[in-house]
């Protein structure tokens, strides 16, 4: 067939659709050669045309083909030296994956053939293989961008009124009785009136889904019946993985994921993306080559001093260079894509301290986070870090750049210690609770600090509570490391057990780490599963379990767990005094001479400095006043509330709890007392003085009504 081609264009990058014809364009600093070829089915070895592109301008290969439509599948061969210890690996035997291709049909089936040197050579990476990859490489699809938004809008949301939800598109539905079997696990599950139903009836205000740009499976996983589960291991910036798309994957999967995010909208749920920037699924020198290496590997990754080698921060073998242009370029364009043309409302950004390396140091002040800073469009919506990295220096906590959120590691660790009973300070955990001020506050606000207890790597809440050792086993690792690194605890039994008195304790437990979750100022995040005690059988790290251990089971649901939690996020949403925009001061508020937040002893009296230091103190007190929370709404109005007492006894014995003195509040009523299973059960009314029992290990949380006046309890 006689191909038609014109010069095209060298912007945009990747293969752009205009309605007559098709514009390809492809990066590469250091070639010598591109050819582009064309395949009419996605299992074909031999392609049905072949361009040499030979128009390059300012390092960007490009073509136009005129009749060529959406759905067209394409991929490169790249012409340059093979020489790997000048950073070189071009192999033009290997057909390469366009890295701004917005949709790929498949995955990769592995084979010796996407190596570009010879597997078992003795030489290793210094070898060259000649051995052509066409049947086992997915190739890139065409799209067509357009799409009825049907007047979509992004919700939103402030941080101060969020409740983020971390969920894994497959495991989250793929069990779920009420979803259409032929759509669970899959994009469309997510948009499915079922699941978006529950996610309001919850109270959550955005579903973080963890990554859905197409990623990689080990080749070793695979081997051994595995799979990269969790998908920390992206091969495609641009293109929504086909492995969650129901309908198709020549671009079908791009229309799926756009149905998704606006299904969630027309709910008032944002969509955010867990993205992984630091790194690709090309691995070390030793790993396959499927598109950036192929393409020029010293124009997108961080060689080391030997160039044959890669500096990994990662700990997947390789480091994406955010330090060159074309690099940042690349992020940028991925980051504005998803924003425009997939509406999605905000990013997580994994191992997002790599990403801000200079050199080999941490600068939060990089080129990374300058460019974003300026950026129109990607600075407005939500930037969340998780800040840190594998390489040294790499714990960044608190140190990200204004207008960033951060997971909050030191929260997470902080409330396990207080409520495992490991050695732990009060002042930290009191820093904590009220959004880690000593992290934060010098440029940022309480909304900075991402607050979670658990997260998709590690234990889920049930198992936090349940275990003490990690069990790993189907993920063929050794279990005995020697140490608690989890900062969990059993209960006294490792496992399910028939002990009733392990199992009501456990049951409080997880009551009492909502409770501080969903009570503390910050951004709470709930890992999908655990408000109806999802359990993975003890498996702390299940990134490689794509079966039952990692998936949600809707059939054994705790409801009186989910309930429980429902009620708990209502009841923050319903109150400023626990999503507070602002600091705490510590002063008298002018209205009622009382201090915005105070701090008590079980006997009534205030806690002075000698009483932080006891390390060994394990309960304590805080009142927050409703008429301190120094805010005004978006009419201008102060933003008022009622009055909180919240007392948290780790102790595994009762404690008598003095109230304070009515200046504080005359009279009180229980609202939360999680040594109790239902909130119905939790009722009773307290004067100023009074005596009130707080049993062992449980929160109880105390409600002083006011009659405000000249404000809103609405922010």
């Amino acid at each position: 067939m006689k191909i038609i081609t014109y010069p095209g264009k060298s912007f945009p990058l990747g293969a752009t659709w205009d309605g007559d014809g098709v514009n390809f364009t492809l990066y590469s600093e250091n070639a010598t050669g591109v050819d582009l070829f064309l395949f009419n089915n996605a299992d074909d070895e031999v392609e049905s045309a072949k361009i040499e592109i030979t128009e390059h301008s300012e390092l960007i290969w490009h073509v136009y083909i005129p009749g060529l439509k959406p759905g067209q599948l394409y991929a490169y061969r790249v012409h340059g030296p093979y020489e790997p210890e000048n950073g070189h690996r071009f192999n033009p035997n290997k057909l390469l994956i366009d890295p701004y291709a917005k949709a790929i049909a498949g995955t990769i089936s592995w084979d010796d053939s996407l190596f570009g040197y010879e597997v078992g050579h003795a030489d290793k990476d210094l070898s060259f293989s000649q051995t052509d990859n066409a049947a086992f490489i997915p190739k890139s699809v065409v799209i067509d961008h357009n799409f009825d938004w049907e007047g979509d809008k992004n919700p939103n949301i402030e941080y101060y009124n969020s409740v983020i939800y971390e969920a894994h598109v497959k495991g989250f539905t793929k069990l779920h009785p009420e979803i259409p079997e032929e759509i669970r696990g899959t994009y469309a599950a997510i948009a499915h009136p079922v699941t978006i139903a529950y996610l309001k009836e919850l109270g959550i205000t955005a579903i973080e889904l963890m990554p859905v740009h197409h990623f990689l499976s080990d080749r070793h996983l695979i081997e051994k019946g595995l799979t990269n589960y969790w998908g920390y291991n992206t091969i495609g910036f641009f293109a929504p993985d086909a492995r969650y798309a129901s309908g198709g994957v020549l671009g079908e999967q791009v229309i799926e994921f756009k149905n998704m995010v606006k299904e969630l909208h027309k709910a008032g749920i944002e969509v955010i993306l867990d993205v992984v920037y630091n790194h690709t699924g090309e691995g070390s020198e030793m790993g396959p080559t499927l598109s950036f290496r192929g393409i020029d590997n010293a124009s997108y990754y961080r060689l080391a001093d030997d160039k044959r080698y890669y500096m990994d921060y990662t700990g997947t073998g390789n480091t994406l260079n955010a330090n060159l242009p074309n690099v940042l370029r690349l992020m940028m364009d991925s980051l504005r894509y998803w924003i425009i043309d997939m509406h999605v409302d905000g990013f997580r950004f994994d191992l997002a301290a790599t990403l801000a390396r200079e050199l080999h140091e941490v600068n939060r002040l990089s080129a990374f986070f300058d460019i974003i800073h300026q950026d129109p469009t990607i600075s407005q919506v939500k930037l969340i870090a998780e800040p840190w990295d594998l390489g040294e220096g790499g714990y960044q906590v608190g140190k990200f750049p204004a207008g960033w959120a951060e997971w909050n590691g030191k929260y997470r660790d902080s409330i396990r210690d207080y409520w495992s009973g490991a050695e732990s300070t009060l002042a930290e955990f009191a820093d904590r609770i009220t959004g880690s001020s000593d992290l934060y506050k010098s440029y940022r606000r309480p909304t900075a600090s991402i607050n979670f207890v658990t997260a998709h790597d590690g234990f889920t809440l049930n198992d936090l509570v349940s275990y003490n050792e990690k069990h790993n086993e189907a993920n063929g690792e050794d279990n005995n490391d020697g140490e608690n690194y989890n900062r969990s605890w059993n209960c006294g039994v490792e496992g399910p057990t028939a002990d009733e008195a392990i199992n009501i304790l456990r049951e409080r437990q997880k009551r009492n780490f909502l409770t501080t979750l969903f009570l503390s100022q910050g951004v709470p995040m709930l890992i999908a599963g655990d408000e109806m005690s999802r359990t993975q059988q003890g498996n702390n790290n299940s990134y490689c379990q794509d079966n039952e251990i990692s998936w949600v089971n809707w059939e054994t649901m705790d409801k009186g767990l989910h309930a429980f939690t429902c009620q708990l996020i209502k009841l923050r949403k319903e109150h400023a005094a626990f999503s507070r925009k602002s600091w705490f001061k510590g002063e008298a508020v002018k209205s009622n001479g009382i201090a915005d937040i105070a701090w008590f002893l079980p006997n009534g009296a205030e806690m002075n400095s000698d009483n932080w230091s006891q390390d060994f103190a394990k309960s304590v007190a805080v009142f927050l006043n409703g008429l301190g929370l120094h805010t005004v709404n978006a009419e201008g109005n102060k933003v008022v509330d009622d009055s909180f007492y919240l007392i948290f006894n780790a102790h595994d014995e009762p404690l008598s709890y003095k109230l304070p003195k009515a200046e504080y509040a005359r009279n009180w009523e229980l609202l939360i007392d999680t040594n109790k299973e239902h909130f119905d059960e939790m009722t009773g009314i307290f004067k100023a003085g009074d005596i009130i029992q707080v049993a062992g290990r449980s929160v109880i949380l105390l409600q002083h009504q006011l009659i405000h006046s000249g404000g809103t309890k609405q922010q």
